[in-house]
């Protein structure tokens, strides 16, 4: 099993990965203040997002949702998405195909 490290990615933000395969790879994105942004952007790879703990407002395409504990979700490549965190949490996300810029 890989030990992976820990990797600041904005303001009270945090990226670790915690398995990967060149198929797939899970993601645990730490959000440790409300306010926090997962700033917009896109990518290639398909997303799931899970949300472990917390809540949080996604902007998926032109919709906005909001989302807490045990809620999920599918991006498809391409679309653009970010959050903001209401409530400090944990979300899980998996890529496929893995996101090398991530290793």
């Amino acid at each position: 099993m890989a030990d992976y490290p820990i990797v600041e990615t904005g303001r009270d933000v945090t990226r670790q990965v915690l398995s990967d395969h060149p198929d797939l790879m899970v993601v645990a994105f730490r959000f440790a203040r409300s306010g926090a942004i997962g700033p917009l952007h896109d990518h290639v790879h398909v997303q799931s997002t899970y949300v472990e703990s917390g809540r949080f407002r996604f902007t998926l395409g032109t919709e906005e949702r909001e989302v807490g504990p045990g809620d999920s979700f599918v991006v498809p490549s391409g679309q653009t998405h970010g959050c903001v965190c209401l409530v400090p949490g944990t979300l899980i996300d998996g890529f496929t195909p893995r996101r090398d810029d991530f290793l």
